[in-house]
């Protein structure tokens, strides 16, 4: 119960409501908070932002439609306008966690608007009394608005998204230029294989994340269509005939998104399949983020007593116990930020899946769990590429050290002495802790490294095959 100094009592169509004095919402808001005291989440900006633009243009076009009072249509726009500007933000009070198909959400927005509007008005001596349904909400519906904002949200924030992850592209792809001179043990299974360049293994991640930076815009396809205007359950009750088209030429104005009016309201109402295609797209980048996290903690491992081929900047101690240990932290960030984008497609998915009938109620959490996938993964990607891609240095010593003690060297011999005789040899080379080159020429120079043939092998000979697999690390000359 709020004190009785701090609260105002306002009415509802259940009753009367304590409402704190200095809120700028009202009544069904007070009873949102009341009930749904879940989590302490808080819509994210995005979405914030996007409920304004719908409530601004709609007061614009009812005005237009001569359905809304032209001063009243001024205020709730001036209203909006500050909201999406970023003020007020405090009064938006609802947890995600409450009631299907987000009302609360959508009247916590109608309420702020309408008092704000109606404190505008009362500034230049106008005492009307703006109402949250009869004005703010005018010709919409929670089925409409809360679907459309979410939309809205996601391509507000796309660019941010956009921009991370070519950015993360443009990093890996220039420390495959400058590590392209580094030939290293390529590994699959976790074993040793054919030699690959380190340049060659930084590409393939720029590559990858460019890859699913397309996917994600190639997703968005489908957010730019609106089901704005189809009010309850996409029937367009209490909506002018004109109301439909005009929200969304003027959303397109206000926003520059290049929206435009579904063509069938009743399914772009029941159907939340864009959201989860989005959603998908962003789980498929945190996999390949995952990966690549995953590898940058390999080869920069120990690094006395592991692979040691890159080094990661130390950015921070990495142990209250051991001195001078330093953890690869920022790819244990991006992995840990990937799982909770990975867990958070699964509820979208699921939520998705939960629709019934002509409306599905599972909006709010979709809406949360979209924005905030966005939220961290602009955040997460951004970190990791400025403050470790940026500044990883490669370690072409020891990745020479691993290259020679490579077995799979032999391969490129084997046109020359066959593959048992080849095998002899890596065994030879694992048993004793030598280098391939160490023990072909013991082997030569006692005469048991024969070709196919009989005849011997020489030293020059095996040099000249295991030099070709620089020319082979370029995709040109085999080995002879």
């Amino acid at each position: 119960m709020i004190s009785k100094e701090l609260y105002r009592i306002e009415k509802d169509s259940l009753g009367e409501v304590q409402v704190p004095v200095s809120a700028m919402y009202g009544a069904q808001t007070q009873r949102a908070v009341e009930n749904f005291q879940i989590s302490g989440l808080l819509p994210r900006p995005a979405f914030i932002w996007s409920l304004a633009v719908i409530k601004k243009t709609a007061a614009r076009v009812n005005s237009e439609l001569g359905l809304l009072p032209r001063d009243i249509a001024d205020v709730i726009q001036q209203a909006a306008q500050e909201v999406m500007d970023g003020q007020w933000v405090d009064q938006f009070v609802v947890d995600p966690y409450q009631a299907g198909a987000g009302t609360s959400h959508h009247m916590n927005m109608n309420e702020v608007l309408a008092n704000r509007a109606s404190s505008l008005l009362a500034e230049i001596g106008c005492p009307t009394k703006i109402h949250p349904n009869d004005h703010v909400n005018m010709a919409q519906s929670t089925n409409d608005v809360i679907p459309t904002a979410i939309r809205l949200g996601c391509l507000w924030r796309l660019d941010e998204l956009d921009s991370a992850l070519s950015g993360l592209a443009s990093n890996l792809a220039n420390k495959s230029v400058e590590f392209d001179a580094i030939i290293k043990s390529g590994r699959t299974h976790l074993q040793d294989a054919v030699p690959i360049r380190l340049g060659q293994e930084f590409g393939a991640y720029a590559t990858a994340v460019d890859r699913d930076r397309q996917r994600i815009i190639r997703s968005t396809q489908g957010l730019h269509r609106l089901g704005i205007g189809g009010t309850a359950a996409g029937t367009g009750l209490n909506a002018h005939s004109d109301y439909a088209n005009r929200m969304t030429v003027v959303i397109k104005e206000f926003t520059g998104f290049n929206v435009f009016l579904a063509n069938d309201l009743f399914e772009v109402m029941q159907s939340e399949a864009d959201f989860a295609d989005f959603s998908s797209a962003m789980r498929n980048t945190a996999l390949t983020l995952s990966r690549i996290a995953n590898d940058f903690r390999l080869l920069s491992s120990g690094p006395s007593s592991g692979l040691d081929e890159i080094r990661l900047p130390a950015v921070q101690p990495g142990s209250s116990i051991m001195p001078g240990k330093v953890n690869p932290v920022m790819a244990e960030m991006l992995n840990m930020t990937m799982i909770q984008v990975i867990s958070m497609d699964s509820a979208v998915a699921a939520a998705a899946a939960a629709g019934q009938l002509e409306l599905n109620v599972m909006l709010p959490i979709i809406a949360y769990n979209v924005f905030e996938m966005m939220h961290i993964l602009i955040n997460a990607v951004n970190s990791f590429s400025e403050r470790c891609v940026k500044g990883i240095s490669a370690n072409p010593d020891k990745c020479q050290y691993w290259l020679e003690r490579n077995t799979i060297l032999i391969t490129t011999l084997n046109p020359k002495i066959g593959y048992q005789a080849g095998a002899r040899l890596a065994q030879a080379a694992l048993k004793t802790n030598r280098t391939i080159l160490e023990v072909a020429k013991e082997q030569i120079s006692n005469g048991s490294l024969k070709k196919l043939d009989g005849s011997p092998v020489t030293f020059a000979e095996i040099q000249k095959a295991l030099k070709a697999v620089e020319a082979m690390t370029r995709g040109g000359l085999q080995p002879e």
